[in-house]
């Protein structure tokens, strides 16, 4: 892709937008929101198909496992919300993570992307919102390596450039999927997780005020969130941070964050960054605006 164009591509649509979302939704209780969200952005955003996500962690006995359970998890809150029409393009994932960066891992998520990705004008791309390991999307460009004129992917994936360790969830189950994509010149929006996204916290006391008792979906993610900061022993007095919902606030309105143009960053398999500042840009976030966005976040979950 050439450079004017990629530039093009790296600005948010500036009319509703055609969107997949890629989640491994099980994994823990933002990407519940997350899903939910998008959905309740109708006015913006037009869901074209949900993708679940492989994971491993203490929820699941395997990147499989994690993947069955995303999906199920998926249809539960589409059943939460009403919104059972969306089963019908819910498509699993990858059964594990990429053997290497030249090989994909084959789904029914990765061909149907591939398919969609290629009924596009390149005038009117595909915003692929991802926020889990990146398997799926990395896979399907390996499958067809022409979809990169066809989409725009937004991952939350890895840590601020500045951090000291790049060791983060969705990035460190799959590096070899995360260099593809970084490498392969689509354009391409990441969210970085602690010193960026790691700001946007909410509270238990908030959570009740803004949720309880407002609908089913309310009262589940409620229940599911203050479970699992119980799960994980946070005590008492405990914040969570909903990270998955930023990705799909990038979409939404330029308040909710910062970015900047950075050549695209290496990520190296000991949990670094690696840079040339030669590399194709990507669109860098370095900060969250959070209150605004959690009250569209609650404000929409709410009706």
């Amino acid at each position: 892709m050439d450079y004017a164009r990629l530039l093009t591509r790296l600005e948010k649509p500036k009319g509703p937008a055609d969107v997949i979302l890629d989640t491994d939704t099980y994994n823990e209780i933002d990407d519940q929101f997350a899903l939910a969200y998008l959905i309740k952005s109708e006015e913006k955003l037009n869901l074209q198909a949900i993708y679940a996500a492989p994971f491993y962690n203490h929820h699941s006995e395997s990147p499989q496992d994690g993947m069955e359970k995303s999906y199920h998890e998926i249809l539960k809150v589409l059943d939460l919300m009403g919104s059972r029409e969306f089963k019908d393009v819910t498509y699993k994932g990858s059964t594990g993570y990429l053997p290497g960066e030249e090989k994909a891992v084959i789904s029914p998520a990765a061909r149907d992307l591939v398919r969609r990705a290629m009924e596009r004008d390149e005038n009117n791309p595909l915003y692929v919102v991802a926020i889990g390991a990146i398997t799926n999307i990395a896979s399907a460009i390996l499958l067809q390596p022409a979809i990169i004129n066809k989409i725009v992917v937004i991952w939350l994936g890895g840590n601020s450039l500045d951090w000291h360790s790049n060791r983060e969830f969705n990035l460190y189950q799959d590096i070899a999927a995360a260099r593809v994509v970084f490498g392969c010149g689509v354009p391409l929006v990441q969210l970085p997780c602690m010193g960026v996204v790691s700001a946007f916290v909410t509270t238990g006391p908030e959570l009740t005020y803004w949720l309880k008792g407002k609908n089913a979906l309310c009262d589940y993610l409620l229940e599911n969130t203050v479970k699992e900061a119980e799960l994980v022993g946070q005590g008492k007095c405990w914040s969570r941070t909903i990270w998955d919902v930023t990705a799909v606030a990038w979409l939404l309105d330029e308040r909710f964050m910062f970015e900047r143009l950075e050549p695209s960053p290496i990520p190296e398999y000991d949990d670094k960054w690696a840079f040339d500042r030669t590399r194709h840009f990507i669109k860098y976030v370095y900060g969250i605006n959070r209150d605004p966005l959690f009250e569209d976040l609650f404000t929409k979950l709410a009706k």
